[in-house]
């Protein structure tokens, strides 16, 4: 493939796409394996580790995909882009990749730390702590920079009329319910990836070559 085939927008679209559908499969593995509590006994690591380890396995892929669709994204705004909100949205797009791959390293170590000490580790400090860090990081920070990263998008789309005005006021919407509602219900989490989703199949649609 040429340097322009990579840099088409059905590469967007394409890393987009999978990007939501590895991150909604960690996302569903996590939340029929660990309590939504984070205060919980940790009796999800004798029971769905496997489930557990799975999902960190996806997770590298799904921040790969992400990374794909923010630089090919990029690359289509060109001289159009708004410095203010093209700063914005690189900076929280890849402030959100640290913290997927930081969460997947903590809850990764736990793994680890679980399997050479089975008998003590769930009733340890340690696994309280690392557990309360990896639910503020995703639940809290997290969302808030993929709200943030939705709001500058959402603002260059309109800018750039890159995309219909309606996708971009979905995403003010989704945004305000991640920077808002996160702490509240984990699920609104997946706004995220499902409005990356609608974006994408939209940029597909507009250039099916």
């Amino acid at each position: 493939m040429t340097r322009a085939n990579w840099k088409t927008p059905k590469a967007a679209a394409i890393a987009g796409i999978l990007f939501c559908v590895l991150l909604l499969a960690v996302f569903w593995l996590l939340r029929i394996s660990v309590p939504t509590d984070p205060l919980e006994s940790g009796d999800w690591l004798r029971t769905s580790s496997s489930r557990v380890a799975i999902a960190l396995n996806l997770v590298p892929f799904a921040g790969l995909a992400f990374l794909w669709f923010i630089g090919v994204l990029r690359d289509r705004l060109g001289s159009r882009e708004d410095r203010f909100f093209a700063t914005v949205f690189l900076g929280s797009g890849l402030l959100f990749l640290a913290m997927l791959f930081s969460a997947g390293a903590i809850v990764g170590s736990m793994l680890a730390a679980f399997a050479l000490y089975r008998d003590t580790f769930v009733d340890s400090m340690m696994f309280h702590f690392a557990r309360l860090l990896a639910y503020n990081v995703i639940n809290i920070y997290a969302a808030k920079v993929a709200g943030a990263f939705m709001v500058s998008t959402s603002t260059l789309l309109i800018l750039t009329n890159l995309a219909p005005r309606w996708i971009a006021l979905v995403g003010y919407a989704l945004a305000i319910l991640l920077l808002f509602g996160s702490y509240y219900a984990g699920w609104v989490f997946v706004l995220f990836p499902m409005w990356i989703l609608v974006l994408s199949l939209y940029i597909l649609l507009e250039n099916p070559e």
